[in-house]
């Protein structure tokens, strides 16, 4: 669930990347040349990997102790969704990284054609 300090952290990056485009763009079309993306890929992003999600009622949450299990929707095995700034752009496997099994990865299965056609994401 994404907090309003979330939504206001996406909206700035979302701003400083329209911001970093626009000048960009028309950097390029003053000089007449291709436009310079170093400025754009230097953009931080948040990436998100969601193995699943769950709901329940506050009382439940409460009563959550350590080594208590949540249940998610989703089937083991099942593709997560790999989210940038809070938008689906891809679903993967997971799989293990390291050699002593004490990091976890994702194997990108599949691209989304376009994150904002994913109504899911927000």
């Amino acid at each position: 669930m994404n907090s309003m300090l979330d939504t206001d952290t996406d909206t700035e990056a979302e701003t400083e990347l329209t911001v970093a485009v626009t000048e960009a763009a028309a950097a390029a079309e003053a000089s007449g040349r291709a436009p310079n993306l170093d400025a754009i890929l230097a953009i931080p992003v948040t990436v998100q990997v969601v193995l699943g999600t769950t709901s329940m009622p506050v009382a439940k949450l409460m009563k959550l102790n350590r080594g208590a299990v949540i249940t998610l929707d989703q089937r083991v095995g099942a593709p997560v969704s790999v989210l940038v700034n809070g938008r689906t752009v891809a679903r993967g496997e997971v799989v293990v990284v390291d050699e002593d099994n004490s990091r976890f990865g994702v194997t990108l299965t599949e691209i989304v054609s376009s994150p904002y056609d994913d109504a899911s994401a927000r």
